[in-house]
Order: C-alpha cells, then structure tokens, then sequence
C-alpha cells in the first residue's frame, strides 16, 4: 500500500508473520524453570505431615504434593493424546510415603512432559485436546492450551504448597525472586 507521499506502508500484522517465533522452545524454558522451583518446594515436604491439613476442605499434603510432583506428565499426555475422561480413566493418585517418593514421582513426571516436548512440533500444539467426565465437557481446549493449563496448575498447586509449608513453618524457597526465607533466591 502506497501512502500519501508515494511511500510504502508495511503491514504489521504482515511483518510478524513473517517473523514467526517458534512455540517449542519457549514452552521448554519455562517448564524447565518452573520444574527447578517446584524441585525445591517438593524437596521439603515433610513425610510425618503427610496427613496435615490446613482445613477440612483443603487436600492434605500428600495429596497437594502427588498432584503437583504428578502435574509435568500431562504436557506429555496433552501432546500425545486427544484428551482424558475422568468416567472411564479415574484419577489415583500415585503412591507417597516419603518426600523422595514426591521426588521420583515428580523426577519421572518431569522426564515425561520434557521428552514429549523435545520431540514436538509447532504444528502439533493446534490439535484439539479435551477434558471431559463422561457426557461432561470440563474443557476443550488445543494442545497448547493444556501445556499452558499445567503450566498454570503447578504454579497455582505450589503456591498452595507454599501455604501449607508456611503454615508448618518450614522455610519457603524462593520461586520468581526471593522469600523471607530465601533471601539469596
């Protein structure tokens, strides 16, 4: 398009096509930096507060920190699969009865999602991909869109986790800057 003294007009939009960032990589950064600050948090779970609970409707730890240590895999299942239904695939939780359990859950969960995304491609996070219980769409979302949802919960469940380490006073780790407890983060 020519403007009014002869010169071209670029077309932004057109300009960043044309400098189109690859997804993968950056989905690899941050799951890389989210999983050294959930390492950190997981790594001080106390088993003998397995049990605890900061209120009658919260998840006990074990419960908060098997999610969370479990939370990497589904970048792999996200990528690989379609979607889940809860009706005919129920959720267990693995397995805990020591905070090196979380850890090999969690180092497992981890190998997983990193695996699944060194060996995508761009084009493979537009599939559709939903979460359903049954009849019951939960959500329906694409490929990317569920990387990003446990993205989203780790941070989310390790932010709980925070709580409940606070609440047992336990020295929390920095995660996005430092702690009262981390100041060196």
């Amino acid at each position: 398009m020519s403007g009014p003294q002869g010169k071209i007009e670029v077309c932004i939009a057109c300009s960043l096509n044309s400098h189109y960032m690859e997804m993968i990589p950056i989905l690899l950064q941050e799951f890389e930096q989210e999983a050294k600050t959930t390492r950190k948090f997981l790594e001080r779970v106390p088993a003998d507060k397995f049990t605890w609970r900061p209120h009658e409707k919260s998840m006990d730890l074990r419960n908060l920190s098997v999610h969370l240590a479990e939370l990497p895999a589904w970048v792999q299942m996200g990528l690989t699969t379609e979607g889940l239904d809860f009706e005919t695939t129920p959720y267990k939780p693995s397995p805990a009865d020591t905070t090196e359990d979380l850890l090999r859950i969690f180092e497992s969960a981890y190998q997983e999602g990193e695996r699944a995304l060194h060996e995508a491609k761009d084009s493979d996070l537009s599939g559709k991909w939903i979460l359903r219980n049954g009849d019951t769409v939960l959500a329906d979302m694409t490929k990317y869109g569920i990387i990003r949802h446990a993205l989203n919960q780790t941070t989310h469940h390790r932010a709980q986790l925070g709580v409940y380490l606070r609440l047992l006073d336990i020295p929390i780790p920095g995660s996005y800057g430092p702690s009262a407890d981390d100041p060196q983060f």
